[in-house]
Parts: structure tokens; C-alpha cells; sequence
């Protein structure tokens, strides 16, 4: 039997305001099997038809949980002790895994992490899409498990009585209780020595803080970045970006090649000679695959992304890229290109698109969609007004940019059959 060294009752989160007659006590202790993991990590199991979730734990295990929590249909506890490990679990890697909320998969070997994220992909799809015949393939791994984070922004809170208590982040659970991290098992080691440089500062010198404050800790090909206006360099597949320290870039460096690759296969497999990039940041997308089309066009809300897309586009010698600032509600009022002979690649932010850009992306009827997202909710929920204006969706191929976490980019291909 295994237990749980992090179950600490002193800090344990307060009982929930009651709704309906609970059918657990505050800090009971009950016996569960887990059933499935969800969406967001968690061990999810049932006692006579009643719902507890469980962080850390994994299907078919047998488990000792303490209830600290319940809602209106369901209960939340914490993991006590293991009474029947499942085969697929290990040991984590970083010790703080289970208290640490930046990590949920640790304890799960890795070719059944990949497993897991493709089933939930594909349970959503059939739930909120109704796509029961739409495969998701395989989804593409890391190569690299551990520290492969380009980018992490541990913070801290308000000196107290003198001293700063943590520097990390948020507990499981948790918004405001910190975790104090040394070491992060998942982001670079030039980052985990930039870490340990800042920590020493911070905790020494508590006078020079008035309040709380987030650290930006950026890996730029071995080069610590800790300014967010300071240009830093990334080289994706042949391509040199640069861009500001503190704006978005993708933080896996080791798998983008093949992530960008992907989507620019994806969106000429059909022959579009045009390429639309209808959320281009600093181009990624649009320049990785400029190569493989006549003409691009980029669009971005952001003028400094933009302007950092222009650049990039001119050190690369790629001259077939039309880069332009703008929302991306506008992108399709003055487009030339033939509809039919064009793709479109859309990579929103993680609340999905707009109304008002699907119905413009509807209007302009592209012959491909390639939907790239970080939150397959969103994305998914998007998927059902174009399947009503005559799209079908052909290919979900997921990428775990994210290991040890329940996060993952999904591309979905859509075409035109209408």
C-alpha cells in the first residue's frame, strides 16, 4: 500500500457552503475504485452513483480518499493512501507533484498519458460535437518528456512580517496559496539555473518588494531571458523567429518542427495554392509554411506581433507573405484570393473564436479549414456551426506539447463539401 506524504490537514481547504443534503462528511474518509481520468487530470469515481474526484489518482485503482468538499452532485477529496495500485502508474519525478498544481499526469507513464489525451479528445467530440465517426488519431508525443518548457513565470506574494514565504505556483486547488519550487522537473535546466539565481535574490533582498510579483524565466537556445521586452531568438524548422521575451510563442521548442510541419501539410493536402493565417502572432504558422504556397497572408490584432512578423519575414528572405495588423474579424473584407484554391489556418486563443469570425469565415467559404487550439473544448464547441454551413471535419490529430500535464494542442482539418 502506498500512501499520500502530502495530505496535510493543516492546510487543507475549508468545507464548501452546503447546497443539498451531502452525502459525506467534512474530512470523512471513504473507499473508492477510479473509474476514468477527466479532461482536466483527475481520478473520477462513484459510490452508489455519487461522483468523487480525486487528483492523482488513476483508472482502476482502489484508494483511501479524505471528502473536503461537496457541491451540488458531486465530492472532491484528497488522495490518503493506495490500496490497489494501477500497472500504469510511476513514481514522479519532481517530489512536489501531488501539492504543485502545475503538473497532473506525473505519476502516469507516458505512452498512457498519450492514450488518455486522445480518448478525452475523442469523448468530447461524440459529447458536445455529436461526432461519433470522426477518428482521432494517435496523438504525436514530445520527443522530449522532461524539461522541455521554454518559458515559466513562478510568482510570490506580499513580504510578511519580513520575509517571502514561496516563489512558485498555486497549490492544487488553490488560488492563492503558493508553492515554494526549487526546481521544475519540466522546464529547461538553463531556466531551473536562472531559477535558482532569482530565488536567491528575491529571498534575500524581501525590503526591495512592496507586493507580490510574477518572474518571467525564457529559454532562448541556452540564453536565460528574464526582461519581457528583450528580443530573444527561436529557429522553428529552418525558419529564425524573433520576438519579444514576454509575448505568446509556443514554449515546446523541441516538437515544433513537426507541429508546423503538420499543419502546413494539412492545409495544401487539398491543393489550395493560397494560405490565410487568421491568428499569426509572429508568424509562425504563415511563414513555417510560406514555402509551400503562392501567396500568404497574415493577420494579427497585436501591432507588435506584427511588426515583429514583418521582420521575421525579411530576415528569411520570404517574399510571398503579406503581414498586416488588424482583428481578425477584417481579415477576409479585402482578401483576393480565390476561395476554392485557399486554406485557412485559425489559432485562436484559448476561449475559441468569436461569432462574428465564424460567420465571416462562413461567408468567405475557404476550401480548407485547419483549426489549431490549445483548449479542445473551444475548439470542438466552434466545429458545430461549421459542420452546419457545409463543412466536414476529416482529420483530429493531436500533439502533447505539454507533458506531465493535462494540457494538449489539437489540429482539426475541415473541408468544404457544400
Amino acid at each position: 500500500r502506498l500512501t499520500n506524504p502530502m495530505t496535510d490537514l493543516s492546510k487543507k481547504r475549508q468545507p464548501h457552503r452546503k447546497f443539498v443534503a451531502e452525502p459525506f462528511a467534512y474530512h470523512q474518509e471513504i473507499e473508492l475504485q477510479i473509474a476514468t481520468l477527466t479532461n482536466m487530470g483527475i481520478g473520477l469515481g462513484r459510490v452508489d452513483g455519487w461522483v468523487v474526484m480525486v487528483p492523482s489518482t488513476l483508472p482502476g485503482e482502489k484508494v483511501r480518499v479524505r471528502i473536503y468538499r461537496n457541491h451540488k452532485n458531486y465530492s472532491e477529496g484528497d488522495l490518503v493512501e493506495i490500496l490497489e495500485a494501477s500497472p500504469e502508474r510511476r513514481e514522479p519525478k519532481c517530489p512536489l507533484f501531488g501539492t504543485c498544481g502545475g503538473c497532473q499526469y506525473q505519476h502516469l507513464n507516458y505512452a498512457s498519458q498519450l492514450e488518455w489525451k486522445r480518448r478525452q479528445v475523442a469523448e468530447l467530440l461524440q459529447h458536445m460535437a455529436k461526432l461519433e465517426d470522426v477518428d482521432v488519431r494517435p496523438v504525436i508525443g514530445s520527443p522530449t518528456e522532461w524539461n522541455y518548457r521554454s518559458k515559466i513565470t513562478p510568482h510570490f506574494q506580499k513580504p510578511r512580517d519580513g520575509k517571502i514565504d514561496a516563489i512558485g505556483f498555486l497549490a492544487i486547488g488553490s488560488r492563492t496559496r503558493i508553492i515554494d519550487v526549487e526546481h521544475c522537473a519540466i522546464a529547461t535546466e538553463t531556466i531551473n539555473d536562472g531559477l535558482a539565481i532569482g530565488r536567491k535574490e528575491i529571498f534575500g533582498n524581501p525590503g526591495n518588494y512592496k507586493k507580490g510579483a510574477t518572474l518571467l524565466l525564457r529559454d532562448a537556445n541556452g540564453t536565460l531571458a528574464t526582461n519581457p521586452n528583450e528580443p530573444i531568438t527561436e529557429v522553428v524548422d529552418g525558419i529564425t523567429f524573433r520576438f519579444l521575451a514576454g509575448s505568446f510563442f509556443q514554449n515546446n521548442p523541441f516538437i515544433l518542427p513537426e507541429f508546423t510541419r503538420y499543419v502546413a501539410s494539412q492545409a495544401r493536402a487539398s491543393g489550395a495554392r493560397f494560405l490565410v493565417d487568421a491568428y499569426c502572432g509572429s508568424g509562425l504558422f504563415c511563414l513555417t509554411a510560406a514555402r509551400h504556397f503562392e501567396k500568404v497572408v497574415g493577420i494579427e490584432i497585436s501591432e507588435s506581433a506584427i511588426e515583429w512578423a514583418i521582420k521575421n519575414a525579411e530576415q528569411n528572405g520570404i517574399d510571398n507573405c503579406q503581414l498586416q495588423a488588424g482583428s481578425a474579424e477584417e481579415i477576409f473584407a479585402n482578401l483576393t484570393f480565390p476561395a476554392g484554391e485557399t486554406a485557412v489556418v485559425i489559432d485562436p486563443p484559448r476561449k475559441g473564436c468569436d461569432a462574428a469570425f465564424i460567420e465571416q469565415l462562413v461567408s468567405y467559404s475557404p476550401h480548407t479549414i485547419v483549426y489549431v487550439s490549445c483548449n479542445p473544448a473551444t475548439q470542438i464547441r466552434d466545429l458545430q456551426p461549421l459542420r452546419e454551413a457545409g463543412y466536414r471535419v476529416t482529420t483530429v490529430q493531436p500533439f502533447d506539447l505539454f507533458p506531465q500535464t493535462k494540457h494538449l494542442e489539437c489540429v482539426a482539418t475541415l473541408q468544404r463539401i457544400l
